[in-house]
């Protein structure tokens, strides 16, 4: 997908006069040592982001964060600027991008300009496929919270998947109304949005599920209360504070 904005400072938009440039020599890289950094597969969607701009023209870090922030990339990648220079310096030591020149605008610092070399090319390419075939395990924090969930008491957690669920149908609002807004323009740059959407409302639908049966089934919650009530006994401590009961 090409989706070219206009130039948010870059250098194809700086007159001579204003820009100083020093050209850089190619990066040269050991054939042996470009055939290991293809099989070390990166995993942080912000370098995959990089790689994907660098694909359209050379830009510096600073350009590359304002693209990322104009076309909303925020949403879906984290972004910083400590990790996107980190970042920046790994595709480099890898292989994937090189310094292709430093400009300097007046007495603004020096400023160095990456360009994606062809090992980059073929790493950008190969890593989107992956990503897009293979499902793959993400490790997200509500996930995380499920698993550890009888911890809590049963009327806790579904209030507070209750509470989950409202916001979930609140920000599906939100989002639902800005798409309908941008419809008339909806292409593959926003069909992200459309697919965060989908993924809010089954959560909500799901969450919605689970705080029913745990409100409604005593079959569901029997042994939860039950691990409860075994994990005070053993815990001196509990018994001592006067833990409440675990409805």
């Amino acid at each position: 997908m090409s989706h070219r904005l206009s130039s948010m400072g870059g250098v194809a938009a700086r007159s001579s006069a204003d820009l100083a440039v020093q050209r850089l020599p190619s990066a040269q890289v050991p054939r042996n040592r470009v055939a290991a950094m293809t099989r070390t597969k990166l995993s942080n969607p912000l370098g995959l982001a990089v790689l994907s701009l660098l694909a359209e023209r050379p830009m510096h870090p600073y350009d590359l964060a304002a693209t990322l922030r104009k076309r909303a990339k925020e949403s879906s990648i984290k972004l910083n600027c400590g990790s996107l220079y980190r970042v920046i310096g790994v595709l480099e030591a890898t292989g994937f991008i090189c310094a292709r020149e430093k400009t300097r605008m007046g007495a603004r610092p020096e400023r160095t300009v990456y360009a994606l070399t062809k090992t980059g090319e073929v790493e950008l390419h190969e890593w989107l496929r992956d990503l897009l075939r293979v499902p793959m395990k993400e490790y997200s924090q509500f996930e995380a919270g499920l698993s550890l969930m009888p911890v809590l008491r049963p009327a806790e957690v579904a209030e507070f998947l209750t509470e989950r669920q409202q916001r979930l149908s609140a920000e599906a609002r939100r989002q639902r109304t800005e798409l309908e807004a941008a419809e008339d323009r909806r292409s593959l740059v926003i069909e992200k949005e459309y697919y965060q959407l989908a993924m809010r409302l089954a959560e909500r639908d799901w969450v919605a599920t689970l705080s029913r049966r745990i409100t409604e089934s005593a079959v569901f919650v029997r042994p939860w209360r039950a691990w409860r009530i075994d994990m005070m006994r053993r815990n001196p401590r509990k018994r001592r504070g006067g833990a409440r009961k675990p409805h």
